[in-house]
């Protein structure tokens, strides 16, 4: 009597193995740059978040004035921001704020915490509400406006 064999061969098992490494090969990179451009999406989004919240924590105090830190934007009933904005990192992303003298200006620049793995661009916000970015270095007032 003959029995059949069930199952797969060692070949059969390689080949399946090797397609698969195959379409991680190409789908990895991809999804990398995916997060990557979803991060930087994120902190141009929350650059004009925080000059909307700036301009208008400024307009509710008198004398007119910006707050003398994020956490300030947050501590108001109700707050102008989140607490995740208003803890200076988010979606891998490092907000630093700095009031300029007499409260009447103030610079935000985001930077990537790992650069070319969290973001490759760094951001920057002032009074005038432009958001700028920089490939390289450090954004600055100078830097290029994004459209």
């Amino acid at each position: 009597m003959m029995r059949s064999k069930k199952g797969f061969t060692l070949v059969e098992i390689m080949i399946v193995v090797a397609i698969i490494v195959l379409l991680a090969a190409i789908a990895i990179p991809n999804l990398l740059r995916a997060r990557l451009s979803a991060n930087e999406a994120t902190a141009i989004a929350a650059m004009r978040t925080l000059s909307t919240a700036m301009e208008t924590f400024r307009a509710a105090q008198t004398p007119p004035s910006y707050p003398a830190a994020l956490t300030s934007l947050n501590a108001s009933d109700p707050p102008y921001i989140d607490n995740v904005l208003a803890s200076t990192n988010k979606s891998g992303y490092t907000f630093t704020y700095v009031q300029g003298t007499g409260g009447n200006t103030y610079t935000v620049t985001a930077a990537p915490q790992s650069p070319n793995v969290t973001g490759v661009r760094q951001f920057f916000v002032d009074q005038s509400g432009v958001v700028r970015a920089a490939a390289t270095g450090t954004a600055t007032v100078s830097s290029s406006p994004i459209e």
